[in-house]
């Protein structure tokens, strides 16, 4: 079993302005990719704060002890985007590679990829990803980085979760 965090961070989506399809395309990439596996999923949609954000990916990896917490929503360029700030805040190893290859790999899909500013990292034993808002983007960069995402997790140790 693996329990895996999902933020969708959205000031619209959370205030019911549209439904959150992001963090549903997460759910249904990662349930493909991580096949034959049982996923326990954690739940967060929350507007763009930074604040709020930081504590809602500690409480997914310290109290709620998720091995993968996948983000959506607050990449971009946007004064209001502060997901890259509020995860780094929280790492401790950044992993820049996951952003670099998401934006290098999707840019002939979509040319605004270079305005993304998502990373990755690890707190603890858990692995943090950034990824852009939108659902097809979800889809897209899940495509690109699954694999480094299972081998992150295999590298991980699980018991540092139970310090």
């Amino acid at each position: 079993m693996i329990r895996i965090g999902r933020i969708t961070s959205s000031d619209r989506a959370s205030a019911g302005v549209y439904e959150d399809l992001s963090g549903p395309e997460i759910e249904k990439a990662l349930a493909a990719f991580f096949a034959g596996e049982e996923i326990e999923w954690r739940r967060v949609l929350q507007p763009d704060d930074r604040p709020t954000l930081e504590a809602a990916l500690c409480d997914l990896v310290d109290r709620e002890r998720c091995r993968l917490v996948v983000t959506t929503g607050g990449t971009g360029p946007n004064r209001r985007d502060v997901t890259p700030e509020a995860t780094r805040a929280v790492l401790e190893l950044e992993l820049p590679g996951f952003g670099e290859i998401m934006r290098t790999r999707t840019f002939d899909v979509a040319a605004t990829s270079i305005l993304s500013r998502a990373t990755a990292g690890i707190r603890r034993a858990c692995l943090i990803v950034n990824l852009p808002g939108r659902p097809a983007a979800v889809a897209e960069c899940l495509a690109v980085i699954g694999p480094a995402i299972k081998k992150a997790l295999e590298l991980l140790e699980p018991e540092y979760l139970e310090e």
